[in-house]
């Protein structure tokens, strides 16, 4: 199968952030609002039973032309202030003299049965990845495109955003996606030529290309909209199959609302078919953030019928969230009765969970986080508070697993194979302060091959980071971990700058990662403090559902009560501490500011959630009901005003300073939400400490961004954060 969690665990995007000293300070005059002129107007509606103020309700309507000169104006004002404090350019330098010391960095790999290797390749000289192959991991590798080369005359710049090889590797589906937008186009190469077919396939957001054993054609999603504005774009989008060569107005429609009305399928959730080669049928699943596996199935011969006689598989409340496939079998992961996850067994022609085996039972202190299927036999991982991993080994039909030895202590490990037909396992471990290797393991002799294909670095800043994890006290007893790297020199004077960063949502875990970029804060004298709040899948199911809907609130107060651990150890104070998160990080960043805003010196939403009870309006908002919830639910409805950091900022309170970002191209976070937190925000703060809000007109959520967007987006945050906690030796901003 392609579903990417249990079967494609991804290492966590890494927060390439950075960070230098200054000689001198920038007072908090220079940040002040420049305009207060944002367009509003009286909007007064019931929510949840009561009256609630939408003053800026007019900056959502993003296509009116006072409106965008407004977000303009507070760009601009804002690119002057960033770029005016001391030391974010030598910031920049660092990120790129740490670019220079790593001569190719590989990601987004892809290996076929017969070991054709497609991957991305950034070396110092580029801005984004190039499509490579190579036949085997020693084989000579060629450039297959370079999407420098994809303009148009918009002066936009692509990305590939997808990569996905027929069977045999011959063929291979490309997506390019301009500016952030993830909004992809499609094509297809042949592999030995180079050729490209004519063919273009738009509105390709959530395409996930599938590809039928004959190698010449797939199945793929489209979206109905190419307006990233259009509130109904994700709605009954739908399953087409395409013949290599043909024109895609052609392409039969495969599975959607409309075409399958007698199956349970809502107008926003995102179908998808695959045909799955191990066990030679085909898998249809309608997806939002829900965890929770709805599929059906059904013989790869039922394509010759008008419409595919689809029978079930999984319905949400099996609680599947996973699951892979041999030729008889299903391997099932699954958290029901068992919040750490444990996987079962039952046969594919006639699945029975009811009486299915249990293969690896739910472990006691540890979570279960991975599987991969070989034809050794089964490998997983066990997660220890979310910060450190372990792989075992079962065979076939054996009763003991083996605990195998590591190249290193993992924080995170992604372990990946070809299936149960093929011996095959890798591992990619990493840690805090361990950078990340591919290692294959050699079943037969007990050992593991490094296999890296990124070329190595060195980074002696970081030869004495200390890391610490510690459970902290939340504020109903429940422990909460949280991860302190810091250099070993640090005293506890209650002077340190502070970092905390976190997410907490869709279960979705913050494990260890190594950046050299975000670790020049602890090279300065600070302190990286990374916040496993509820909501993450840290520690299992039940930590997620613990932040979610109705409970939602323990995610910004599992981050408080960190801070606070942190000033009552001596480590830090008030004044010094910053705080950041991104997307659905926004409610945990944006609630912890308006809930306790005497604790934080700085807060820096990028791109986030901050007017929660909106974001069933925006295209993105119907399919994150699962993780959230509606207004159309009394109850959820006042969970989302409890989440809502718009409508918690008060006049006349002295708030943090704020860095509040936003992508006019962003396909899940629309940039009103953050703009009109940033607004009321400049209005309601008495503190006179600044509040700026930028917007990025040529990127999204900052998926796709190039190589120079991201250094300099980090530099913006870092150096931000730095002012305002006075980094290790400067001075704090004045007030």
């Amino acid at each position: 199968m392609t579903r990417k969690t249990l079967l494609a665990r991804r290492i966590p995007a890494t927060l390439c952030l950075s960070a230098l000293l200054f000689s001198t300070p920038v007072s908090a005059s220079a940040g002040s609002p420049a305009n207060m002129d944002a367009p509003s107007a009286n909007v007064v509606e019931t929510i949840c039973g009561e009256a609630v103020a939408d003053p800026y309700r007019p900056l959502e309507n993003l296509k009116d032309p006072a409106v965008q000169a407004w977000y303009m104006r507070e760009a601009d004002h804002a690119r002057a202030v960033l770029d005016a404090i001391p030391g974010r350019s030598e910031l920049i330098a660092k990120m790129v003299e740490f670019d220079k010391r790593r001569q190719e960095k590989i990601f987004d790999l892809s290996i076929t049965d017969n070991d054709c290797y497609f991957y991305l390749k950034q070396t110092p000289a580029d801005e984004t990845g190039k499509l490579y192959f190579r036949k085997g991991f020693k084989g000579k590798e060629r450039l297959l495109f370079d999407p420098d080369t994809w303009k148009n005359v918009t002066g936009s710049t692509y990305v590939v955003s997808e990569i996905a090889p027929n069977i045999d590797g011959s063929k291979v589906v490309i997506g390019v996606s301009p500016n952030g937008s993830e909004n992809a186009i499609l094509f297809v190469m042949e592999v030995e030529s180079g050729r490209i077919y004519p063919e273009r396939i738009d509105r390709g957001r959530f395409a996930s290309p599938s590809w039928l054993p004959d190698g010449n054609s797939f199945f793929y999603n489209r979206l109905n909209s190419r307006d990233p504005l259009d509130k109904n774009r994700q709605k009954d989008s739908r399953i087409w199959l395409h013949v290599v060569g043909t024109n895609p107005a052609t392409d039969r429609e495969i599975f959607s609302r409309a075409h399958d009305a007698n199956l349970p399928i809502k107008a926003e959730a995102i179908p998808s078919v695959v045909y799955d080669r191990k066990s030679g049928k085909l898998f249809a699943f309608v997806g939002s953030v829900d965890p929770r596996v709805t599929a059906w199935y059904a013989p790869t011969d039922a394509l010759n019928e008008k419409v595919i006689p689809w029978q079930p598989l999984f319905r949400p409340e099996d609680d599947v969230y996973d699951f892979v496939t041999t030729k008889q079998d299903l391997y099932i992961y699954t958290p029901k009765n068992a919040p750490h996850f444990k996987v079962l067994k039952t046969s594919l022609d006639q699945p029975d969970l009811a009486s299915a085996e249990t293969v690896i039972p739910e472990p006691a202190d540890a979570t279960l986080t991975g599987l991969a299927l070989t034809s050794k036999g089964l490998f997983y991982t066990l997660s220890f508070n979310g910060v450190r991993e372990e792989l075992y080994h079962l065979e076939h039909d054996g009763q003991k697993p083996e605990k195998l030895d590591t190249p290193f202590d993992a924080g995170t490990m992604a372990i990946t194979s070809k299936g149960f037909d093929h011996p095959e396992m890798w591992a990619i471990m990493g840690g805090w302060s361990h950078d990340f290797r591919r290692f294959r393991y050699d079943e037969e002799d007990k050992r593991f091959i490094d296999e890296t294909l990124s070329s190595k670095a060195s980074y002696p800043e970081y030869d004495n980071l200390e890391v610490r994890e510690v459970m902290v006290p939340s504020h109903d007893g429940v422990k909460a971990p949280l991860s302190l790297i810091y250099n070993r020199s640090m005293t506890k004077d209650g002077k340190n700058p502070v970092l905390i960063y976190g997410y907490g949502a869709y279960g979705n875990s913050i494990t260890p990662f190594f950046s050299p970029s975000l670790l020049l804060w602890t090279w300065k004298g600070g302190i990286l403090a990374v916040a496993h709040v509820r909501g993450g899948g840290e520690l299992g199911d039940a930590w997620h559902k613990a932040g979610m809907k109705t409970t939602k609130p323990n995610t910004w107060k599992d981050l408080i009560a960190s801070a606070e651990y942190l000033v009552k150890k001596g480590y830090t104070s008030p004044e010094r501490i910053a705080i950041n998160a991104a997307s659905a990080g926004g409610i945990l960043v944006g609630r912890a500011m308006t809930e306790r805003p005497d604790l934080f010196a700085a807060a820096m939403p990028q791109v986030g959630v901050l007017n929660a009870v909106r974001g069933e309006t925006s295209p993105n908002g119907p399919v994150n009901v699962p993780e959230f919830g509606t207004i159309k639910n009394p109850e959820e409805c006042k969970a989302l005003l409890e989440m809502d950091a718009y409508h918690h900022l008060r006049d006349g309170v002295n708030y943090p300073a704020a860095l509040i970002t936003a992508g006019m191209n962003d396909p899940r976070v629309p940039a009103w939400q953050p703009a009109k937190f940033a607004a009321r925000l400049q209005e309601a703060t008495a503190s006179g400490k600044p509040v700026l809000f930028f917007t990025d007109y040529k990127a999204g959520h900052g998926i796709g961004d190039t190589k120079t967007k991201q250094f300099e987006s980090l530099a913006d945050m870092l150096s931000f954060g730095l002012w305002q906690t006075g980094g290790s030796d400067g001075d704090k901003a004045t007030e």
